[in-house]
Formats: C-alpha cells, structure tokens, sequence
C-alpha cells in the first residue's frame, strides 16, 4: 500500500525534530498539527507556510494508519513537500508512560487548585496542558488511560 501511495505522488516528508533527538522522519499521505490558530490539516502540494505551534497532538497518516505524537510548544514549515516540526518536546502516542502522565497531571492540577505564594500560574498550566496531550496521545495509540 506504501508503494503505491508513493508511485501515485500521494505521500510527502515528515520530520519531527526536538532539540534532544529525531522522532518522526518518514513519508506519510497527511498531518493534522495543532497550530497556535487551530488545528491545521497537510496534505502533499500543500502552499509553502512558517507558523506557530502549540502544545498538542500531532496526528498523521503513514499507510491508511493513524500515528499519535505528544508536542509541545514550537514552529512548522511546510515547503518542497516537506512538513518540519520542531517542537520542544515530542513523543509518539504508543511510547507514552501512562502513569507518568497521569502523575504529571495530578501535580499541576493541585498546583492550580493548592495557589501556594510564588505560584508560576502560566508554568503550572503549562505542564497541565503538556500531560492532558501525553495522555490524548497515549489513549489515540490505543494505550489504556482510564
């Protein structure tokens, strides 16, 4: 099925880059990436664009399967049929330690809930954002959350 998605100039390069390491690098046939204006859909062909990205999950298509990627903040570029992704962080969906997630979630939650004195409001929410998107990626790859 890959092989005739290339040979019909179906796919396109996809790069996801952290300053750590590289997550994704393969051909794929579409992407959803949550854009600092909404979610944006890519398909091959798509217009040359620079923008914003915000934290998230990544959704792509690679052989009529869907494929899940946990980001945070960064920037995009769709140019030559090749979409770069670097984000901050980045994880794939079915890599995600769960308990992890919802560890991190529950210490940011009563963070917001406890507003010590010196409380970083923008950080805390922050890290409650990064973990709900590690669990929406982990339970999308078909790991359990619940």
């Amino acid at each position: 099925m890959a092989e005739q998605a290339k040979e019909k100039g179906k796919t396109f390069r996809l790069e996801i880059v952290t300053p750590e390491r590289v997550v994704v690098e393969e051909d794929v046939e579409g992407v959803v990436i949550p854009s600092q204006d909404g979610l944006l859909g890519i398909l091959r062909n798509h217009a040359p664009i620079i923008g914003g990205l915000d934290i998230g999950v990544i959704k792509y298509v690679k052989e009529g399967q869907p494929h899940y990627v946990a980001c945070g903040m960064g920037v995009f570029e769709m140019s030559g049929n090749v979409l770069r992704i670097l984000p901050d962080t980045a994880e794939r969906g079915e890599r995600i330690d769960v308990e992890r997630a919802k560890q991190a979630r529950q210490r940011a939650e009563k963070r917001l809930r406890e507003k010590a004195e010196g409380l970083d409001v923008l950080r805390a929410e922050l890290a409650l954002r990064r973990s709900l998107a590690r669990l929406k990626a982990a339970e999308a790859a078909g790991k359990m959350v619940k």
